[in-house]
């Protein structure tokens, strides 16, 4: 690539790695409200981050069990513990504001060995997964998917790790795919059999493995100077109607969302939500965000799914620099960044 290309290629990656960070963080303390009105009545309009309140009125908490077949497959910790089997419990209580929930943070596990490495290696990361879910104290996110809860039971029962995943279907499986993309500069081939075979661990699900083909060729190619519209008109037949999405867009995204998508976490309807609005705010990476956020539901996973997009599409000097200065892991992805880029952000900016 020559220099304006690369300088644009590198602000691209980066607003891919920290929109898709910032997306999760900022909804984080609304996460799984699906009464907004009870959202707007305990944090008003959500547009910074913020620290989660103990209690979570849409909470299931209360009802949620996980006991452990044997030590093997123990990775939910003192301090998460105490909150299950609790009426109003928040998911993700004693995280502060800022903060990314467990699959983002997995993400950035992924992140450093990928980048420190120069490849992808599913055994090597299943082996930081092992590590990071089992030792107390590496992350301290309250609830875990049952994606993580079901590997480990497994695991504790003797299968062999490539076997552990189960069938989930949220959308929680994409959370990282934009590591992959981003994290290295494969081919597109390479990058969505990484990407299968990542995803496929801990998500043996058709739907969400489809999504996340999808999701990767989409990044790839904005990544390297497509347009994010073309992008979804190409490569997201089964997803995204560009004419049905101009229709919609009269509409508020509360009523969209809720009538013709869902905000709940299955990808069949959260994939498709993620798409329209990264069509609808294409150019408004901020508002893109800031608007998911207030619709509720699964907002961190869609977040992450929609930050990615937008990132890659806008570049890092779409993002606020509040955002990225108050983005807990805001330091340390910068450091990754640099890794991938051989720049700081300034130098990239001053491209």
């Amino acid at each position: 690539m020559e220099n304006e290309s690369e300088c644009a290629y590198a602000e691209r990656r980066a607003g891919l790695l920290f929109g898709l960070f910032i997306g999760d963080a900022l909804a984080m303390p609304v996460h799984w409200y699906y009464d907004r009105r009870a959202l707007y009545r305990d944090y008003g309009w959500v547009s910074d981050y913020l620290v989660p309140k103990e209690v979570h009125p849409d909470s299931i908490l209360f009802r949620s069990q996980f006991k452990p077949v044997n030590e093997r497959a123990e990775i939910l910790h003192r301090e998460a513990k105490r909150y299950w089997g609790k009426r109003g419990s928040h998911y993700h209580s004693g995280l502060t504001a800022g903060e990314n929930t467990v699959n983002l943070l997995l993400g950035f596990e992924l992140l450093q060995d990928v980048v420190a490495t120069g490849d992808y290696d599913a055994d090597r990361y299943l082996r930081i997964y092992l590590d990071f879910m089992r030792t107390p104290g590496k992350h301290r996110d309250v609830y875990l998917e049952e994606c993580h809860r079901e590997f480990f039971q497994n695991y504790a029962r003797g299968k062999r790790l490539r076997k552990c995943g189960v069938d989930d279907n949220h959308i929680g499986g994409l959370a990282s795919v934009g590591i992959l993309v981003a994290g290295q500069d494969a081919d597109l081939e390479t990058t969505r059999s990484n990407v299968q075979e990542h995803v496929g661990l801990t998500h043996q699900n058709s739907r969400v493995l489809r999504a996340a083909d999808c999701l990767a060729v989409m990044l790839w190619r904005i990544l390297r100077g497509e347009s994010l519209e073309r992008v979804l008109g190409e490569e997201a037949t089964d997803y995204f109607s560009a004419r049905k999405s101009a229709r919609r867009s009269s509409r508020s995204d509360a009523e969209v969302i809720e009538q013709d998508f869902s905000p709940a976490c299955y990808i069949e309807k959260a994939f498709p939500a993620s798409l329209y609005l990264a069509w609808k705010y294409a150019e408004d990476f901020a508002p893109g965000l800031v608007s998911n956020t207030n619709l509720g539901g699964d907002n961190c996973h869609r977040g992450a799914v929609l930050g990615a997009l937008l990132g890659a599409a806008n570049g890092i000097r779409s993002i606020p620099s509040s955002w990225i200065d108050g983005l807990r892991l805001g330091p340390s992805l910068k450091r990754e960044v640099d890794g991938l880029t051989a720049a700081n952000r300034e130098e990239i900016v001053a491209c």
